[in-house]
């Protein structure tokens, strides 16, 4: 999505669809999450982007191990946020997936 604004439009239009929640990413701006209940912006940390490969799986991947350890929607996507962060500063796919004692130390 190239703004928040527009993030919000399409959430609404999946909430409309019968999703339940929604998250946007945004890129260098960070993510949008979104639930029936409230929307949030969760800001990207500032850093200096060589490769944005893999940075969605790593983002996904964050997500989901946030969410096992019973986090809130928006505080899975904050590390989610903080993972893909890292991950762009690194060239490839794999091996620029962070450890997550790296995550656990920002």
């Amino acid at each position: 999505m190239d703004s928040e604004e527009n993030a919000r439009k399409a959430a609404d239009a999946l909430f409309a669809k019968g999703v339940k929640n929604v998250i946007i990413t945004l890129g260098c701006k960070g993510s949008l999450v979104c639930t029936p209940e409230e929307s949030k912006l969760v800001p990207a940390r500032k850093v200096q982007a060589v490769d944005t490969t893999g940075a969605g799986d790593v983002y996904n991947g964050a997500l989901a191990a946030a969410l096992s350890e019973g986090k809130s929607l928006v505080e899975a996507a904050g590390l989610a946020t903080l993972a893909s962060s890292v991950a762009v500063t690194r060239m490839g796919a794999q091996t620029s997936a962070p450890y997550r004692s790296e995550i656990d130390n920002h």
